[in-house]
């Protein structure tokens, strides 16, 4: 298959033996220049990046690390060595790159100038082994099409590099939901960005504790503050709405149960049976979209829980941008 050009930027933290089977796959079958950008590994990660030939590069620890500067970083270096590249497709260490999809995503973009970026189906590795996999595996499921809600454009796509370079790549400062933000952009500068129905990969998201969990939802409360700040006054209103819901559900009201609980005679902890009310109106909305019983239940309990980690992220962020200072959160 004739790859000329098509670049892959693979970036990752201490993947260890996940990222020997993310390379091995693109490997299988392909030619395509491969860079591994690394953020501070304590690992092998660097050696296992080098035994499969590929490019590395190693990230200056004086800076803050973060997904959208490895990215940035890592496919500069690429263009800088190979010029001709005209599609990036980027990768995380957790991930495997499925047989076909480079042709399909490339295939996709070469169809329509004015398609950015595509990403595909992807599938969560070990769904059953936790709950919390299993709840990976749910937020993965979309149906394709051109994408309106970038909250689905995940780290996982391939893009051109021109529109990389119109629009400054991703921001460095966003420490998650960066690439939804980038994809944000490019919706505004006119640019498709679509899911077209291919299998893309495969995720490792080895979640085993709910602490990993919680630290995870703590993370997407601070992109949702983030994404928010950054583009939440465009026409696409980006992450206003979760930003309101977090607000509300995770820090709002909450916070009035408490203050009032004494004035009220204790009558404030009624307010709470709204929690109630949002857990039916989910899983019933989860139903809708095909999930089974046990799906939508586990979604919609999860999704309450995780108002509260967001409210905490979203607190987070704020207290961040005051000094205007952000650094990854880290789950696993």
């Amino acid at each position: 298959m004739d790859m000329d050009n098509i670049g892959i930027v693979v970036i990752g933290r201490n993947e260890g033996e996940r990222l020997c089977e993310c390379l091995k796959s693109i490997n299988d079958g392909t030619s395509c220049p491969v860079i591994y950008v690394d953020s501070g590994s304590i690992d092998t990660s660097v050696a296992v990046a080098r035994s499969f030939g590929a490019e590395v590069l190693e990230l200056d620890s004086r800076q803050p690390f973060s997904a959208a500067r490895a990215r940035n970083e890592g496919y500069a270096r690429l263009i800088e060595l190979h010029p001709s590249v005209q599609f990036i497709q980027f990768v995380d260490g957790d991930c495997t790159l499925m047989t076909g999809w480079l042709d399909a995503a490339r295939s996709a973009l070469v169809m329509d100038s004015k398609r950015a970026a595509v990403i595909g189906h992807l599938q969560e590795r070990n769904r059953e082994a936790t709950p919390y996999n299993r709840l990976c595996a749910l937020e993965w499921h979309s149906p394709p099409g051109d994408l309106t809600n970038f909250g689905s454009f995940g780290g996982l796509s391939m893009i051109r590099v021109d529109v990389l370079r119109k629009l400054g790549g991703f921001n460095p400062n966003v420490i998650a939901g960066e690439d939804s933000e980038f994809g944000v952009r490019m919706g505004l500068a006119g640019y498709k960005v679509t899911k077209i129905d291919q299998p893309m990969a495969t995720h490792d998201a080895n979640i085993t504790t709910f602490m990993q969990w919680w630290i995870r939802a703590v993370r997407a409360g601070h992109a949702i503050g983030q994404r928010s700040q950054l583009n939440g006054k465009t026409v696409l209103r980006d992450c206003v709405r979760e930003r309101t819901s977090t607000l509300l559900w995770g820090i709002g009201l909450p916070l009035t149960v408490l203050v009032t609980l004494i004035p009220s005679n204790g009558l404030s902890v009624l307010l709470l049976g709204g929690y109630l009310t949002l857990y039916y109106r989910v899983r019933r909305y989860r139903r809708g979209q095909g999930d089974s019983h046990r799906d939508a239940s586990l979604y919609a309990k999860f999704l309450l829980l995780a108002k509260f980690a967001n409210g905490v992220g979203l607190i987070k962020f704020y207290l961040n941008s005051t000094v205007h200072r952000y650094e990854i959160i880290e789950y696993k």
